[in-house]
């Protein structure tokens, strides 16, 4: 459980700058909203805030399991020579 926590501290700052940054860009990038710019992006750093733990603790299981894929591409892209 130590090691996971730390995993997810690793990937919180990734997972927290995609999360901002899909925000400001929809915020800034659609006129409507960018009227609104200043109310609306501190909720967008609010948003990735809140977010960013549960992302992070989903993404540090997916990192540290050597084998993720779905079994029907095991079988694909495996090399099995006989």
């Amino acid at each position: 459980m130590k090691t996971r926590i730390y995993v997810a501290t690793l990937a919180a700052l990734p997972v927290n700058a995609v999360l901002f940054g899909i925000g400001a860009v929809t915020v800034l990038s659609v006129p409507a909203l960018n009227e609104h710019a200043t109310v609306l992006m501190p909720n967008v750093v609010l948003a990735s805030v809140a977010l960013t733990p549960p992302i992070a603790w989903v993404v540090s299981r997916r990192m540290m399991l050597r084998y993720w894929r779905r079994p029907i591409f095991r079988q694909v892209f495996s090399v099995r020579r006989s």
